[in-house]
């Protein structure tokens, strides 16, 4: 009898599980029921809310990656999650009384039972991960893929306190966030597939001015929404708006005047590959195309708030917070803001954007509309824009404080606080060779070997210079800056710049290394190497760009 009576609890936990786990991947088409959903999920903390995102637990274990003593069992060998011999049994029940640091704190993960109590007061997620304590952790990494990798795997092995007992069917009815995300073009190279990110090859990237729309890199923290332009409503509050107002498509498209500019966006972790080759480091292995050039048009930020009747010079204002319709497991959306004083300067052209290139904007790069906040990283450009708040404070989201932040190159995840480091905004001056490939064998032409690639800076400080040698920096020529806006303000460029050269090569040579590095407006230029510039996060890479290339005659 009592068996029964078990079995029937642990089927009905496991309903409950599920039920509550596929109700988080569905994409709210309201954004007022977002808003909500959101504003209630921030006040209630009940402990059975099976709510860890991966970002955090992920996070969180890099955070105890280089912790000497570690206080469970010794590590499991195998395939993380499978059942262990020798541990003891735990059923669902049991596991979900532990939700709380002075119960311990345990989750699971496929057959494996863990107790992460010891690293959650150094987590940078915070309290944050007490929403996932005494649930599992596997649905959530379905969300965040790019944190379910070998090391983290064998990092959570070594909180193994024991088997889940009759785990089997609990997650097998669990709905896949990522079935419905946009077909790509198979050129992309993919850096993770759930979430998609990728970037195309190099080599393309220096043959046009406009990066095509299916062929610009793709960065996402979560599924992507799928709103219905209809139904599609962006809200608006905070300081100087009475309540909260709200716009709808037709809205932004016929109350204001359509501009459009011309913005590179350059994902912060771009050429991180180049910083694993030192040390290995948190977050997607980019190569050097995680950048792209494109046209956008829509609303001016300033002309929306000035039909609302804000007072862009309002001191009080002193971030501007964008939220997407992105959602995490928790209800929560992908966040991020900039500085009042960037976002509120007309000069400074932030739009709030529905076509790229000239067409609508594809769902992989925020349809219906995304926040286009040109010469700054690209992760302040939120996609699929479903809120904007006038603030005093910057954006609470994960992202914007525990995410996108540069460090010390001694920092590790022992010592590291994100709190000591500002968010990062402008992005430096960088160059990369886009062809000839690193290791290729490419011809001598008049005693001279061809070479292009892409220049930018952030804050619009437009490229003046790219420098290119052809013996690893010993002696320079200047290359021919070939695609440029013309008519921008040294101060007020926000694309980038295509460059090309021809560089001489000693006779006889048979190996050369290839360099570029580029001058901006205010005279910055790239550092030499990528050593000091090594952080825990592999951000800000902007060393010189360097391709060893065999010469043929």
């Amino acid at each position: 009898m009592w068996l029964s009576r078990l079995s029937a609890e642990r089927a009905w936990l496991a309903n409950q599980q599920v039920r509550r786990l596929s109700a988080f991947t569905v994409v709210t088409k309201s954004r007022s029921r977002h808003r909500r959903r959101h504003e209630e999920d921030r006040k209630r903390q009940h402990p059975w809310l099976l709510g860890l995102s991966a970002a955090a637990i992920g996070g969180g274990l890099y955070y105890a990656q280089r912790r000497g003593a570690l206080q469970a069992a010794t590590q499991p060998k195998g395939v993380p999650g499978d059942r262990v011999f020798g541990y003891k049994e735990y059923d669902a029940t049991e596991v979900s009384k532990h939700d709380t640091k002075e119960k311990r704190i345990w989750v699971t993960y496929r057959q494996g039972v863990y107790d992460i109590t010891d690293f959650v007061e150094k987590h940078p997620g915070g309290e944050n991960i007490l929403l996932g304590a005494g649930g599992s952790i596997e649905p959530f990494w379905q969300i965040y893929g790019v944190h379910k990798k070998p090391e983290i795997l064998d990092m959570l092995e070594e909180y193994r306190i024991g088997n889940l007992a009759d785990s089997g069917d609990a997650l097998k009815n669990t709905e896949d966030p990522y079935a419905n995300d946009p077909v790509r073009h198979p050129a992309l190279k993919p850096a993770s597939l759930k979430p998609f990110n990728a970037e195309p090859p190099l080599k393309i990237l220096a043959e046009r001015f406009l990066t095509p729309n299916s062929l610009f890199y793709v960065r996402h923290h979560l599924p992507v929404p799928d709103p219905s332009p209809a139904e599609y409503a962006l809200e608006v509050e905070g300081i100087g708006i009475e309540g909260t107002k709200t716009l709808t498509l037709e809205d932004l498209k016929t109350k204001f005047p359509k501009v459009t500019i011309t913005a590179a966006l350059q994902c912060a972790g771009n050429r991180r590959s180049e910083q694993n080759k030192i040390k290995k480091v948190k977050g997607l292995d980019w190569g050097a195309a995680a950048i792209g050039n494109a046209t956008w048009s829509g609303a001016r930020l300033t002309d929306v708030l000035a039909y609302l009747r804000v007072d862009c010079n309002d001191p009080r204002i002193q971030h501007v917070i964008f939220d997407g319709l992105d959602l995490d497991p928790t209800g929560k959306p992908y966040g991020a803001s900039v500085t009042a004083r960037r976002a509120l300067n007309p000069g400074n052209d932030v739009i709030l954007a529905y076509e790229m290139n000239g067409e609508t904007l594809p769902r992989d790069h925020g349809y219906p509309v995304r926040a286009i906040v040109p010469g700054v990283v690209g992760a302040r450009n939120v996609k699929w824009l479903g809120r904007i708040v006038l603030s005093e404070i910057e954006s609470d989201s994960h992202w914007q404080q525990n995410d996108y932040k540069g460090f010390c190159p001694s920092v590790d995840w022992d010592t590291v606080d994100f709190k000591k480091a500002p968010a990062i905004e402008e992005l430096p001056v960088v160059s990369s060779i886009c062809d000839p490939a690193d290791g290729s064998e490419v011809p001598i032409v008049d005693g001279k070997v061809f070479l292009r690639g892409y220049a930018w800076s952030g804050g619009g400080r437009k490229i003046v210079r790219v420098d290119v040698s052809a013996d690893g920096g010993k002696t320079w020529c200047e290359a021919e800056l070939v695609e440029q806006e013309k008519n921008t303000h040294h101060f007020r460029t926000w694309s980038w710049t295509i460059w090309q050269a021809r560089v001489p090569v000693k006779p006889g040579q048979k190996e050369v290394e290839l360099v570029s590095k580029a001058v901006d407006a205010s005279y910055n230029s790239q550092p030499d190497t990528v050593e000091p510039l090594w952080n825990l996060r592999g951000v800000l890479n902007n060393s010189w760009s360097r391709v060893k290339v065999t010469l043929k005659s």
